[in-house]
């Protein structure tokens, strides 16, 4: 395959030295059949907990469950990228050449 330029004005090799492992394909394939909202309901679940956990006076409890918000709502914007551009340019290469 061809190079291709990052952007950064940097040459990147090509796709297939780069293409995803069979492990991360196979997470990607079984969490993006999860509707996207999943995602947003174990981040505002997680914050519940950990409220209620605060609150019952359990502190260190509640700052560990409170940090699982993120964590839900970064792995659903991945998930989400990953459904619509596919989980590497060679999965997808009529989205690869709009970037």
């Amino acid at each position: 395959m061809a190079d291709y330029a990052s952007g950064f004005g940097e040459k990147n090799t090509s796709a297939v030295e780069h293409s995803e492992g069979r492990v991360a394909r196979a997470i990607e394939h079984e969490t993006a059949k999860w509707p996207s909202d999943t995602f947003l309901w174990l981040a505002w679940g997680s914050i519940a907990v950990s409220l209620a956990l605060k609150v019952s006076g359990r502190e260190r409890d509640a700052l560990f469950v409170g940090q699982w918000a993120p964590t839900f709502l970064l792995h659903g914007l991945y998930v989400k990228m990953v459904k619509q551009l596919g989980s590497d340019r060679l999965d997808n290469p009529a989205a690869a050449g709009q970037r």
